[in-house]
């Protein structure tokens, strides 16, 4: 998968990036495509018009019409602004350059398979995985490749998924369970298992997956559209200002040449967040994608950078996932190590993580190791979630070790009960935000056994971060009241829900959602579908079920549950760098006013020189150097318009005033610097 991770980290220099890139601009300067953006659409109708003037100019200037000079002029003016479209659209190939990058390797791992399919007689069928249709049965052995994208509904397997997450580490993919989902294109590295084929040809994950990193299926957001209308507005409104000049200008006495015109509209109105808009867009999309998280849309990443609350799963995103084994708390008389070696005994068949972390402390804190039990006819008792406990019997003796509730009503219905004592050690480990068990032997309780979730690293500071942001962070947990209090109060959640249900998820989103908030979170299995569905920002995970992908908006292939906190940053990335840009280009047009209309109208009305503030050489240098600095501008601003302006977290008076202060004030003051270097520039190499 080293194809892929290099397109992953591609950098902007990668030369088969800016090569495509290049030929694009090209392609993307037909009309139909440069319509979607109607601020670059009305400059490159500026460069047709100036390009058909100064074809006409040499037509009567080989006729001996007209004059001598002046159409180096009107040809530098013609080539900048055909310059100025090339370069906006060379912004949007490059933001597009990654995503087809990764679609270029991930078509090479779609291939055409055999798919044994299983019929209605149980017969088995070899057909071509291209004839596969929603619902069909087939089975897929050791090495074959998972001909299409459906749920397993029997066996469980190892499956290599690099082609998909690029990463070498082969997943289980089992059965009735939240990581049955499969993906056409990935491999079967062990076993056997048969699928339920879920998707109709052309329309399987991959193929949507080549789509949205290719930028082919990408929609402008509900936001985009706002900004594009506003520019569109800004457009208009300065086409009619130029359109009246030339009347005003032929009054008094100074008619201006119709390239002079075309370079004033085309300097005020907003060309630097026309050219760039749309690749701030994809960008964004594609820094997600960087981090291999697929946004469905566009919107998608946009919510995530208003989100204002996100809830959070306990287990696996808080915590490390598994609760550990910590202390063995003997009741009142019992020797600890005696508590210890029940445990242990009772963990025995004991499967799960925390029955597994059981045996290995009583080995590490009292040596308890390899007993011999064949000689005692040992009857094992398995853990179930439906008993809640596990065990042994031993030459007449049950030991038992399960929660609390569990161990009572066995003990209960063999005539015996819970001393007070040990009914305290179970209320406070359970205060204290741990997970009690408790091991009886003979329905005698010994002792407790203390279960702890820790919390990962760095998880406090990091919801702090987004406390700076604004946004409320909830834990989501099946766990007690009491439990989840002490984990979330650990972890430093703004709040929670215990015992949580799917139908209370949902109401939590809709509460929050009623009050004008945005809500984000992260699901995996099909119980979580209804909420990823209903929550503005919905983050399903790859190794989850079918249904759970199809109801959220993004897909994490890491299937890593935190990486919601990095999605909601790169949203707001993305919004303040459109933000950013759009401050910057508004503020760029002052000064290009500046130095445009002085040089107008200078030789008209003298007193207009007091706004020549740059001191220009002449009138064609100013208008020159301006249409000059407004191409060169988009070029500059390419690298920032991918990247995006580092976010960092602070309140939105706060943004708006470092915004104003960097690109504001850097919008007006780069102009004077850059239009005056240029005229200096042209003057001195007399092309005006």
């Amino acid at each position: 998968m080293a194809a892929q991770s290099k397109a992953k980290t591609a950098s902007l220099s990668d030369p088969s990036i800016v090569g495509r890139a290049v030929l694009d601009s090209f392609r993307k300067l037909s009309p139909r495509l440069m319509a979607k953006n109607p601020v670059m659409f009305v400059v490159e109708i500026g460069a047709v018009i100036t390009t058909a003037e100064l074809a006409h100019d040499f037509w009567d200037r080989s006729r001996g019409i007209g004059p001598a000079t002046g159409i180096g002029f009107g040809l530098q003016i013609s080539l900048w602004l055909w310059f100025t479209v090339l370069f906006a659209n060379f912004a949007e190939a490059m933001a597009e350059g990654r995503g087809k990058a990764q679609a270029d390797t991930l078509r090479k791992a779609r291939s055409e398979t055999t798919a044994h399919v299983i019929r209605a007689n149980g017969a088995i069928e070899e057909v071509s995985s291209s004839k596969l249709r929603l619902n069909d049965i087939v089975v897929v052995s050791a090495g074959e490749f998972i001909p299409g994208d459906g749920d397993v509904i029997e066996g469980v397997a190892s499956v290599d998924e690099s082609a998909i997450t690029g990463e070498s580490a082969p997943v289980i993919r089992e059965s009735g369970g939240d990581r049955s989902a499969v993906t056409g294109g990935t491999r079967v590295l062990s076993d056997q298992i048969k699928i339920c084929i879920k998707s109709n040809p052309g329309e399987t994950f991959l193929d949507r997956m080549i789509k949205l990193v290719e930028g082919a299926s990408r929609q402008k957001t509900p936001n985009e559209i706002a900004l594009n209308i506003l520019l569109a507005g800004l457009t208009i409104i300065f086409l009619l200002a130029v359109v009246t000049l030339e009347p005003f200008a032929i009054y008094s006495g100074a008619p201006q040449t119709l390239f002079v015109l075309v370079s004033l509209l085309v300097c005020l109105i907003p060309t630097t967040i026309g050219g760039l808009l749309s690749a701030i867009g994809i960008a964004g999309m594609d820094r997600l994608i960087q981090r291999n998280v697929l946004a469905m849309s566009g919107r998608a990443v946009e919510a995530a950078g208003d989100v204002d609350t996100l809830l959070l799963d306990k287990t696996g995103t808080i915590t490390l996932g598994n609760r550990q084994a910590t202390v063995f708390t003997p009741a009142p008389g019992v020797d600890e190590k005696h508590l210890a070696l029940t445990a242990q005994l009772a963990s025995l068949a004991d499967e799960t993580p925390e029955g597994r972390s059981i045996v290995v402390l009583a080995k590490e804190r009292y040596g308890l190791r390899g007993i011999e039990l064949s000689a005692q006819s040992p009857l094992f008792i398995p853990f179930s979630a439906h008993t809640r406990m596990s065990g042994v019997d031993l030459d007449g003796e049950e030991i038992r070790k399960g929660a609390p509730d569990a161990i009572k009503r066995y003990i209960q219905e063999r005539g015996n009960k819970i001393s007070s004592e040990v009914e305290e050690i179970v209320k406070s480990i359970a205060n204290s935000g741990g997970t009690p068990l408790l091991v009886a032997r003979n329905r005698i309780v010994l002792g407790v056994i203390h279960l702890e979730d820790i919390v990962k690293g760095g998880m406090k500071e990091r919801f702090e971060h987004l406390r700076a942001m604004g946004i409320r962070t909830m834990m989501i947990t099946g766990d007690n009241p009491l439990t989840a209090a002490a984990i979330a109060k650990q972890a430093g959640v703004d709040g929670f829900l215990a015992e949580a249900k799917p139908e209370e998820k949902m109401a939590l989103i809709k509460s929050e959602q009623a009050k004008g908030k945005l809500v984000a979170m992260t699901g995996d299995g099909t119980n979580d579908a209804p909420a990823l569905a209903q929550a503005d920002v919905g983050v399903a995970m790859n190794t989850g079920t079918q249904a759970a992908k199809e109801a959220g908006n993004m897909i994490d292939l890491d299937s890593n549950p935190t990486k919601l906190i990095e999605i909601v940053e790169i949203g707001k990335q993305l919004l303040i760098t459109r933000g950013a840009l759009t401050t910057f280009s508004v503020a760029n047009d002052v000064a290009k006013y500046f130095a445009i209309i002085p040089a107008m109208f200078a030789a008209a009305f003298p007193q207009l020189g007091v706004l020549n503030v740059m001191r220009l050489h002449t009138p064609q240098s100013a208008v020159l150097s301006a249409v000059i600095f407004n191409a060169l501008i988009i070029v500059a601003l390419i690298p920032l318009a991918l990247r995006g302006v580092r976010y960092r977290a602070a309140g939105a008076e706060a943004l708006l005033r470092r915004n104003l202060l960097i690109y504001g004030l850097g919008g007006i003051v780069s102009p004077f610097v850059g239009i005056k270097i240029i005229d200096i520039l042209i003057t001195s190499l007399h092309w005006a």
